[in-house]
């Protein structure tokens, strides 16, 4: 059961074009499926986005994809969230201020999951990546960021979850047990922010069609999955205005019972 209280997306929203118009946002794991759904959703609502990410290649690719939507000229900043320090995510923060001069929100898309495993023979190294990766790296970077965030009227940051009745059965690991402490994370920094100008926010998608998905269900027909576009699109809904109605709380996207 999550600490925070649950929300809803509501039925008549909808994301239109310059929702987000003059906004910074930065996006983790943009070459993923959600990542790079949610980067494309940003700049179509008008944002200037920061796209992150290990392989630079990759992040070229999803740069011109963005470029061709015709908004705000995104910015690469590589980032290895296995292996960077907290003076890489101050380098980010600065950067970003001194380009800028602000920033408006945050988007933890990135997440390692590498296989479903007892815990038994979980390997001990794909267990520190799970918690770098998942907890840790989303800690680093919002603490760096927050300085640059509480000088803005309105910021957002967004952490992912995933389905806690889920996660809470065998095998999930090192993933399942990092999502738990995400979330947690989450409530502390809200109980924190409560009344300041930095909302926090949780994300519950429902089943999409991503890479992570294919690996854990791999008995899945995961095309039948719908692409991770309405997720992204649910994140605009944060990062806007409109989404301090749920600030403090689990975005549910997950249909209901």
């Amino acid at each position: 059961m999550s600490s925070l209280p649950s929300a809803r997306l509501p039925a008549s929203w909808a994301p239109t074009s310059g929702l987000l118009d003059g906004r910074v946002v930065v996006v983790t794991g943009v070459t993923g499926g959600l990542g790079g759904a949610t980067a494309m959703a940003a700049v179509r609502a008008g944002a200037t986005v920061v796209i992150t990410g290990r392989k630079v290649r990759a992040l070229e690719k999803r740069y011109d994809e963005l470029v061709a939507l015709g908004g705000a000229e995104p910015v690469i900043h590589p980032l290895d969230l296995e292996s960077a320090t907290p003076n890489d995510y101050t380098a980010l923060a600065e950067g970003i201020e001194k380009e800028f001069g602000r920033l408006d929100g945050i988007v933890h898309a990135a997440a390692h999951f590498n296989e479903l495993t007892p815990l038994a023979m979980h390997k001990p190294d794909d267990w520190l990546r799970a918690m770098q990766v998942n907890v840790s790296a989303p800690f680093a970077l919002t603490q760096a960021c927050m300085p640059l965030m509480g000088k803005a009227a309105d910021s957002a940051v967004v952490f992912v979850l995933d389905d806690p009745d889920l996660l809470s059965r065998a095998h999930w690991g090192g993933y399942g047990v990092s999502k738990a402490a995400l979330e947690r994370l989450a409530t502390v920094l809200h109980a924190e922010n409560g009344r300041g100008p930095l909302r926090v926010h949780a994300l519950l998608p429902a089943p999409m069609r991503t890479a992570l998905r294919r690996a854990a269900y791999y008995g899945e027909n995961t095309l039948e999955r719908p692409l991770p576009v309405a997720t992204a699109e649910a994140i605009i809904y944060l990062l806007s205005d409109a989404g301090s109605a749920a600030r403090g709380s689990v975005l549910d996207l997950r249909p209901a019972p």
